[in-house]
Parts: C-alpha cells; sequence; structure tokens
C-alpha cells in the first residue's frame, strides 16, 4: 500500500488563537488596564493572561467567560470581533497579520448597560 508522506511542519499559533489574544490585548489597553488588573479580575495569573493574549495558550471557554466579564464584554462582544477579523481571512481580505485598533478610534464604544462597548468591525482590523 503507497502512502503520501506529509511533512512535518513546525506549528505557529492559529490564527484563532492570536486572533483572541490581539482582540483581547486591544480591549484591555482601550480600557487602560494592565495585564495584572485584568489576570486578578478573572482569576488568572499575569503569566497565563500575557500567553493568551500573544496566542500561545487557547483559553478554555470557562476563561474566555472569566476575561470577557474582567473586560466588561459578553462571549457575543467577543465572538463578533473574531468573525470580523476571521471573516476577511477566508478570502474576503487579508489574512495572517496581527489585530489592533484603528488611529482613528482608541477607545471602543461605550454601553448604556456597561463600563465598555463591544468590539466593532469597524474598530479592529487584520493587518
Amino acid at each position: 500500500m503507497d502512502h503520501d508522506v506529509v511533512p512535518l511542519v513546525t506549528r505557529r499559533p492559529s490564527a484563532w488563537r492570536r486572533t483572541i489574544g490581539a482582540l483581547l490585548r486591544a480591549a484591555r489597553e482601550d480600557r487602560g488596564l494592565r495585564l495584572v488588573d485584568v489576570a486578578a479580575r478573572a482569576r488568572l495569573s499575569p503569566q497565563y493572561l500575557s500567553e493568551v493574549e500573544r496566542g500561545l495558550k487557547e483559553p478554555s471557554s470557562e476563561v474566555l467567560a472569566a476575561l470577557t466579564d474582567a473586560l466588561g464584554l459578553t462571549l457575543v462582544d467577543l465572538a463578533e470581533g473574531i468573525a470580523a477579523v476571521l471573516g476577511r481571512a477566508d478570502g474576503r481580505g487579508h489574512a495572517g497579520g496581527t489585530v489592533r485598533t484603528l488611529s482613528g478610534a482608541a477607545e471602543l464604544p461605550r454601553r448604556a448597560d456597561g463600563p465598555a462597548g463591544p468590539l466593532r468591525p469597524g474598530v479592529l482590523l487584520a493587518a
């Protein structure tokens, strides 16, 4: 039986992990919060949060819920931000870069019911 040989490729952080991390970091920085502050609010170590933000760790749903809560976001806000960024990566735009806030929109929009607004597609982009 003849089998195709697939070369082993060094695995880089997935677009999913990089996008989640970059969105969480952008939200934290836009709110003027330090990594240690958000980590404490979410009951995580600062080292672990740093690895999540850099796309090195894939957080569980419980960790994502704790982080979005610590940032005044919802999981839906985060999911919409991920969809906006990764949606452009599947043929509708540029893929493979980092996520950052637009230079003209340093602060995320505020919600009437909470301290911070959702991650809007118009505020974040893949570069």
